[in-house]
Parts: C-alpha cells; structure tokens; sequence
C-alpha cells in the first residue's frame, strides 16, 4: 500500500449558518472546538443539515489521494451503530482499505458539525465520540510496515490511549508525514508538536498560523530558518500568498490560483496534502508536488464539503 492513513473517524455533518448563529453559540470563526454530546446536540437542533460525508482530516486527504488513482488505506476508530456504518461505507464507495474492525463500543461514532458563513469560512464543532478513544491495539504493526508513507493528524495527538497509538503508527513507519491540523492544536500540544517534528516526522503539513505559532514566530524568515535547520520536508500554505516546501535548504514556493468561486473552505488543507502526497509517491519533483496540491485545494473550495 503506498499511504496508510491514521486518523480521527468523524462523519462530517454540513450546515450553512449566518454570522450571528456563531456569536449567540459562542463560536470563533474558522476554529476547530471540541464539544460533549448534549452541545452537539443542541447545535443540530438548531441547524438545516447540507449534507453527511465520512470525513477527518486524513480520511478526507486519503479519499483525494482514492480519487487521484493511489491505493490507499486508512485506520480510525468507529462504533459499530448507524454512523459508523455510513463512515465505513463511505469510504468503501470511495475505493479506500478501510482497515478497522469495528465493534459495539460504549460512546457512538464521531461527528463534526461543520458551520459554513456567508464568506465561505467554517467553522468546525467536533464531538469525538469513540474516535477520539484510538489506542495502540487498533493498529496493526504489519500494515504500518507494508506501507510506503503513513500520513496522522495533529487532531489524534491527546495524551493516554490516543498517544499510545500514535506512537506505535510512529514506530513502524518507513515515512511519517503529519499535518499540524488546526491552531488550537498546535496551542494545545505545542511541546509536543515541536518534538515531533524535529526528532519524528519526515513531512510536515502546515499553515502559515500554525507554524507561526509552533515556533513562536515574529516572522516568515524565522519560519523558514527553522525548517532549514531542522533538515525535514516543511510544506506550508499561506492562502492567497500559495505553497511552499523547504527541502535540504532549498525553498520552492507555487502561487495560488487566481478567479476562484470560493464557496466553502472545508478540507483546502487536507485536499492540498491529498495532491502533495500523491505527488511524492509517484516521484514528481517538489514543485509539480506543491502545483498538484494546489490543484486539488482549488477545485475543493470552489464546492461545498472536502470532497472533489
């Protein structure tokens, strides 16, 4: 298998809201926030479902990279109840190894209320359920080791069980690739995060915020002094400003597309990586990498939800 995707198994659950719905619920534009049961809940109730797709932000990367022709598989945790199901089918439908075994679990199946405003942001409100429950026994030491790049998420990172697998994913890995995911991650395990990517990973997956802040940045040239000194492939996408990637001292940067109907900003990140890595596994230069993944991103928010 060439990438083998670890993730959170969330089913996403779309729905267009206006500005003040974010302010009367609290919300921060553009932010991931972990919510319990009874807030998810409470925020369906007051929302008009779009649309329900298997989501996660590797599973929605490693469907790009189904989609692109890659054999790809991808290990989340679900209960064995209706949305688990539906995760599982759709990745099946999707052509994605869905290489999980689910069972009946004490907490249901994952899902994330993704509140899309007028000006396209989202804004993601998560409740974990058993997704967020992964541990060392549900990954599999021989499928880590017979694929090529195993790509995981900062969203997986939590300290206890989800750690432990992460861990494990790490140690049998030929090539660790990982997005940062979202800044209150980054926040959240900065520590962590750091050491991971000096001493860890092999590609790292980031925004120009994220990465700002992982270092604690008062600038771009101290961003990108640290990713030369740190000797990893460093990717990071800027929006309007495009995608670069700093390798072996050598910076090489891709501009944006233009004239884009921007719709819905759900999975440009996930996408670009999904065109990324597609590009790394089938030996394009880093630059057809970097036009690849911003190919993809592009055609992903000109529609609604992270599928191309």
């Amino acid at each position: 298998m060439k990438i083998l995707g670890i993730g959170n198994a969330i089913v996403d659950v779309l729905c267009k809201v206006d500005d003040d719905f974010l302010v009367k619920n609290s919300l921060t534009k553009s932010t991931m926030k972990l919510i319990d049961k009874d807030e998810f809940k409470t925020l369906l109730s007051l929302s008009n479902i779009e649309e329900t797709v298997s989501g996660g932000s590797v599973a929605n990367s490693i469907v790009g990279l189904s989609q692109l022709g890659n054999n790809v598989g991808f290990i989340g945790k679900v209960s064995d109840d209706n949305l688990g199901q539906k995760y599982e089918d759709g990745l099946k439908k999707e052509k994605v190894n869905y290489l999980y075994n689910k069972k009946k679990e004490p907490i249901p199946t994952g899902s994330c209320l993704i509140l899309i405003t007028p000006d396209s942001e989202r804004t993601m409100c998560t409740y974990l359920g058993t997704a967020g429950k992964i541990n060392d026994q549900d990954i599999d030491e021989s499928t880590i080791k017979n694929s090529e790049i195993t790509f995981l998420e900062g969203y997986l990172w939590d300290e206890g069980e989800p750690k432990k697998a992460f861990d494990k994913a790490i140690t049998y890995s030929n090539k660790v690739a990982m997005s940062l995911s979202d800044l209150f991650c980054v926040e959240r395990h900065k520590k962590h995060f750091l050491e991971l990517a000096k001493n860890k990973l092999d590609i790292i997956f980031a925004n120009e915020q994220e990465i700002t802040s992982l270092i604690d940045a008062n600038s771009f040239e101290e961003i990108v002094t640290f990713s030369k000194q740190i000797k990893k492939n460093v990717v990071i996408t800027r929006g309007d400003k495009g995608a670069l990637s700093i390798l072996n001292n050598e910076l090489i940067e891709c501009e944006a597309q233009k004239n884009l109907n921007i719709k819905d900003l759900t999975g440009a990140g996930d996408l670009f990586a999904a065109g990324y890595l597609h590009g790394i596994i089938n030996n394009l230069s880093i630059k057809e990498c970097l036009i690849k993944g911003t190919e993809l991103s592009s055609k992903i928010i000109q529609k609604i939800g992270a599928r191309i």
